[in-house]
């Protein structure tokens, strides 16, 4: 087996940003493979094999009962002790859009108290009730935990496509402790940097949040897209505008193969 960090993008039926994913995570030198969950619960392959875990993009089981709400159920009834296994093994766990939706609805964020099997907030339908796609700003929040951000000063820009991307908390001492414990790692702002309403916040979501963490910092779900701007290429204005080689998601993918190469 590879001595490079080990990635395991999941599969499941509607899933459609795997490679995606896959890519990104081998430009910065993990060793990413695709895997279908059935691979996994029927022994074929082995989570704890793997140093981070990765929920990506799409339409998993067609968004049926509320987006990302069946393969959190199969991820909870068939893998539950496995998954929690790797969490406690203190390795990486990422979400994006569709997996950060498996991952409120499972309940491993925001994990209060070591809980990673709780609902305490969701994503539900956008304001305006239609799917959006289109660019976005992120604030990263500098006192966050959060692997996957660090070293992030200024505004991320990354797309969104999603139909149930409004980020709601259970009450508001779940708002109040995610705020107080800087689990709340990205909130859609302008191009200053400033908060504002559609469609600088696309969804509606409280607080304006596009991404929490864990209160380890270890497990991150974020509905914008990181591995859609990895590459210039991928910027709506890239034949107009000067730009970097780099594109601002992928530092979220580095930060974690960094992290774990630190820890092997």
């Amino acid at each position: 087996m590879s001595d490079k960090p080990r990635v395991l993008v999941l599969l499941a039926a509607g899933i459609n940003r795997d490679q995606d994913t896959e890519t990104a995570f081998r430009m910065v030198g993990a060793d990413a493979e695709r895997v279908h969950i059935n691979d996994i619960v029927d022994g074929r392959r082995r989570l704890k094999d793997y140093h981070i875990l990765m929920l990506p993009g799409g339409f998993s089981f067609g968004d049926d009962i509320a987006s990302g709400k069946v393969l959190a159920n199969k991820l909870k009834y068939k893998l539950k002790d496995e998954l929690l296994e790797f969490i406690a093994d203190k390795k990486l766990v990422l979400g994006v859009c569709n997996g950060f939706q498996v991952m409120v609805k499972l309940g491993i964020l925001p994990g209060f108290d070591g809980n990673y099997m709780r609902q305490d907030v969701t994503l539900t339908h956008n304001d305006f009730g239609k799917f959006e796609d289109r660019w976005v700003y992120l604030k990263v929040n500098p006192k966050s935990r959060c692997i996957f951000t660090r070293g992030i000063e200024k505004p991320v820009y990354v797309p969104v496509c999603h139909g149930e991307g409004k980020f709601i908390p259970r009450d508001h001492d779940v708002l109040t402790q995610l705020q107080d414990n800087d689990q709340v790692v990205v909130q859609y702002v302008d191009a200053n940097g400033e908060f504002g309403a559609y469609p600088v916040n696309p969804n509606g979501s409280v607080a304006h949040i596009a991404g929490i963490c864990d209160e380890t910092g270890r497990i991150f779900g974020m509905m914008p897209h990181p591995e859609n701007y990895i590459v210039r290429t991928q910027h709506p204005r890239w034949t107009r505008t000067e730009l970097p080689d780099e594109g601002d998601g992928l530092i979220i993918f580095r930060n974690a193969v960094e992290y774990v190469e630190r820890e092997l």
